[in-house]
């Protein structure tokens, strides 16, 4: 097997596990709050929880981008994998929500295994194949995301919350040391001059479609965010169900990411014949339909229905904008690119759970589904007036 088809497949492997494992636990937070005893300001908590890494993220996203071009994608990826792990294995100790919250930060600050993967294969992929590797390297996230409810919903119903997030660590130090013996990163020239973060900026901003997809996958990932924190405590709420509430809440978690699984292939060749930008607007439309559709339902049954179907279209987004970076950017600019892609995520990552607990606790949960939908239509509007710039710019970028 090619070099790098063997390296995109196994970090496709290491970026699922990861991805699971993230989200074996993470949407468990609020009720992990619970379950370390807590039983006031759960929402703000869950908010501060949520947003906190976020903010670490996009504050250290460029640094350690600027690492992996000095010293290798490869040893950032192992290191990223490595603190992943003991994070989450000391998670599993924390006696009080103060312990947590710095876990949550560190975890920010030090982390970066998915962002250096999507570097590590989009430098090592021939020039041709490069859609094609970064559409996969979403599908892995993307898969990863939707079984890690399940996976952690079951094993903290069996055991508890506690033994989830050493599992969680355990599984991303398994996909960390396939990296590290099976990777191999050949076509890495060192930079004799690291180029700032500032120069970055300055470079990207005359770059207008791609300050377009930076904005957009920022718009995304805040509108998504702001429902992730008060998700679960409402699912069992209308689930009627405390005693197995995070088997309830991984279940209908798990919806979005199996819906995912069916028609994100199909939306990929979609996006190849239609164009990404189509694909994208389509994604958001029904994604932000598909949130204040899931207002009137009160009981699971119709309310995991609605899920499954918003996620049947949600599925396309990411990848979409992934595509966009790609198409928007030189081949020798694109690792820089998906790493103020990250940045640009995070922040909207940041700002998303802080909204969300604020909301929910101020008005309502029904409140949060109504601002989620209307911002995800709100970006697919700014998509849609974008579209005829992102045509434009393929035949410049091509040239």
């Amino acid at each position: 097997m090619e070099t790098w088809k063997r390296n995109l497949w196994l970090l496709w492997t290491g970026c699922f596990i990861t991805s699971a494992s993230f989200s074996m636990v993470i949407p468990f937070l609020p009720l992990f709050l619970i379950h370390i005893g807590m039983d006031k300001n759960i929402e703000m908590w869950s908010g501060l929880l949520f947003s906190s890494a976020f903010l670490a993220g996009a504050i250290s996203a460029p640094f350690w981008g600027a690492m992996g071009d000095k010293y290798g994608r490869k040893p950032m990826i192992v290191r990223a994998g490595i603190v992943i792990c003991i994070i989450y294995l000391l998670t599993s100790l924390v006696t009080n929500p103060y312990q947590l919250l710095v876990l949550r930060i560190m975890q920010g600050l030090l982390t970066g295994f998915i962002p250096g993967s999507i570097a590590l294969v989009g430098t090592n992929t021939p020039e041709h194949k490069v859609g094609y590797a970064m559409s996969m390297m979403a599908t892995s996230t993307a898969t990863g995301g939707i079984m890690g409810p399940l996976f952690g919903g079951l094993i903290a119903n069996v055991f508890d919350s506690r033994i989830a997030f050493a599992s969680a660590g355990v599984f991303v130090l398994m996909g960390t040391l396939l990296v590290l013996f099976g990777v191999k990163e050949e076509k890495f020239v060192k930079r004799k001059e690291t180029v700032s973060f500032a120069e970055s900026l300055r470079i990207s901003a005359r770059n207008k479609p791609f300050m377009i997809v930076l904005l957009l996958s920022m718009l995304t990932q805040l509108s998504v965010m702001t429902i992730e924190p008060v998700l679960p405590l409402y699912i069992v709420e209308i689930g009627g169900s405390v005693k197995n509430a995070s088997l309830l809440a991984g279940i209908v978690f798990s919806l979005v990411g199996i819906s995912g699984i069916v028609f994100a292939p199909r939306w990929g060749k979609l996006a190849d014949f239609y164009g990404f930008e189509k694909i994208l607007i389509i994604g958001l439309l029904v994604g932000g339909l598909g949130n204040l559709a899931q207002i009137p339902f009160h009981n699971i049954w119709g309310f995991s229905i609605v899920r499954f179907i918003y996620g049947a279209f949600f599925c396309a987004v990411f990848p979409a904008l992934n595509g966009l970076v790609v198409r928007s950017t030189p081949a020798e600019f694109r690792g820089t690119a998906f790493g103020l892609n990250q940045t640009a995520s995070q922040i909207g990552g940041m700002a998303g759970p802080l909204l969300g607990g604020a909301i929910s606790g101020a008005v309502s949960v029904h409140a949060v589904f109504w601002m989620t939908g209307l911002m995800l239509l709100c970006t697919m509007g700014a998509a849609y007036g974008a579209k005829g710039l992102f045509r434009r710019n393929d035949v410049a970028v091509s040239k």
